[in-house]
């Protein structure tokens, strides 16, 4: 970031705010008839071992207890002036066993009084249908979404929420990451079955699944709550040639197919050409009914994405290895410097893949998920604990100063909000040291700590920002 010029403001009616998960924030995962979700037995995140029941070593099951500390939370989002603010519901504390026939009231009230409190400060909903966090009986019982079974449960619970809520809530996204379940089969898709074991048979056919049952939430959002936006929500990777040789461009080409399949289905309807000769030649036939294909034509009213970071691909065996902290895999661009987690910083990525899906699929665009992980150092300032992070207010402001040169170009942007807005526990590592916050919580990795909130510098920056509808920001020498 360059102290130079300020920032364009951002169009009116742009929705500013911040991201979390139920199974990060919550806590309280076996109070109000809450069932065992699959993050309940995840205590290391992606990469680590699973366990049979949850272990007190699990982060998420206390969380940050936003569970009985919502208002409290909220309110913080008010002060710094959110108009949006997205979370998710726990399917596993609706159905707790994701299979059961009638839903748990208690489970149901609960996203009442947090809907209440938003209401009463005025911030937008913008609930996630099923962020990481499948109710663990289904893995056990189906292996996850592998079972068409699921579509059925999924819909049960999908007409729940539309019935409580669809009269309260203007924006759904059906699932998070839909298109990470290729990387994380249990964490995104509660696939028993060992990775290195998963046919791409099996695989895929638990992505159809999960692409008809997003498809059949969008068609009872229309039919039962005419007001709802929906979207579906992939991982934005933008993926660059790591030398100009074509056969290195091709990579890039095959890559990218792999992730914006996902995108294609939701808002073209049906599956595009390059994914059907993918399952032609890889020996994948799918299990699709006349049914399903009727069923996928119901497409997304927007699009969704988070963005963390960007890779480069390579058709040399020798050049490609696993980029570090990476979920996606990839090469490390050699021109980009990492977080201390291996994740590559490139803000003008956004504006990159902003364009690239706006020029694709011309919905409007949605970014719900953008931030830094770090480790915050409390100090004492002005008599108060708080946190000096100028590297995250350094990293927001590049990447919002990027939206905005999309939206200069002409591309449609709904609104921002910036990931684990509130200090959370992190899906990749399980961990509380890796913060993203504007707002800090007292808990550190071991589970200790009060749990209190503390404003971190980026707190008012951020407020700052909103306030001043991103004419705050700071564009570099070279106006972008």
């Amino acid at each position: 970031m360059t102290d130079s010029t300020p920032a364009r403001p951002f169009p009116p009616g742009f929705l500013w705010g911040g991201a979390t998960a139920a199974n990060q924030i919550e806590g309280a995962y076996a109070t109000g008839g809450k069932g065992l979700s699959i993050q309940d037995v995840m205590p290391r995140g992606i990469a680590g071992p699973r366990t049979e029941r949850p272990t007190p070593d699990n982060l998420k099951l206390e969380g940050i207890d936003f569970y009985h500390r919502y208002a409290e939370d909220i309110a913080l989002l008010a002060e710094m002036g959110f108009s949006v603010f997205r979370f998710s519901i726990a399917w596993s504390r609706i159905f707790p066993s994701g299979d059961d026939e009638l839903p748990n009231e208690e489970g149901l009230a609960f996203y009442d009084r947090v809907l209440d409190e938003l209401e009463k400060h005025g911030i937008e909903p913008l609930v996630t249908i099923s962020h990481y966090e499948t109710p663990l009986a289904l893995a056990e019982k189906y292996n996850g979404w592998t079972s068409r079974e699921l579509i059925g449960f999924y819909e049960r619970y999908v007409r729940v929420l539309f019935d409580r809520y669809g009269r309260r809530v203007r924006y759904w996204l059906t699932f998070n990451e839909i298109n990470s379940v290729l990387h994380a089969p249990f964490m995104s898709g509660a696939i028993t079955t060992p990775k290195e074991e998963l046919s791409p048979q099996d695989l895929y056919q638990a992505v159809h699944h999960e692409l008809v049952a997003s498809a059949l939430a969008t068609k009872i959002a229309h039919e039962t709550a005419p007001d709802a936006r929906v979207g579906c929500m992939v991982l934005a990777m933008p993926v660059y040639p790591l030398t100009p040789a074509p056969a290195d461009v091709l990579a890039v080409l095959h890559a990218d197919h792999a992730n914006l399949m996902f995108g294609d289905v939701h808002v073209r309807g049906a599956y595009p050409g390059y994914a059907l000769r993918h399952f032609r030649e890889n020996g994948i036939e799918l299990d699709i009914t006349d049914e399903d294909r009727e069923l996928l034509k119901h497409t997304v009213d927007f699009v969704s994405f988070s963005y963390y970071m960007s890779i480069c691909e390579t058709a040399d065996p020798e050049a490609r290895k696993a980029g570090e902290g990476n979920i996606m895999g990839g090469v490390p661009n050699p021109t980009l410097q990492a977080s201390e987690w291996g994740w590559q910083i490139d803000p003008t990525g956004l504006r990159i893949v902003l364009n690239q899906f706006w020029d694709r699929w011309q919905k409007p665009l949605f970014v719900v998920e953008n931030g830094l992980g770090a480790r915050d150092e409390l100090i004492e300032a002005d008599g108060r604990l708080t946190v000096e992070d100028d590297y995250r207010i350094a990293y927001l402001n590049d990447h919002l100063v990027q939206v905005g040169e999309a939206v200069a170009d002409g591309v449609e942007v709904l609104g921002y909000t910036s990931w684990g807005c509130i200090d959370l526990v992190s899906a990749s590592t399980a961990q509380l040291s890796k913060r993203y916050g504007f707002i800090h919580v007292d808990r550190d990795d071991d589970g200790t700590g009060t749990l209190a909130r503390r404003r971190k510098k980026s707190f008012d920056w951020y407020a700052g920002v909103i306030r001043s509808q991103g004419a705050s920001l700071l564009r570099g020498d070279d106006g972008a």
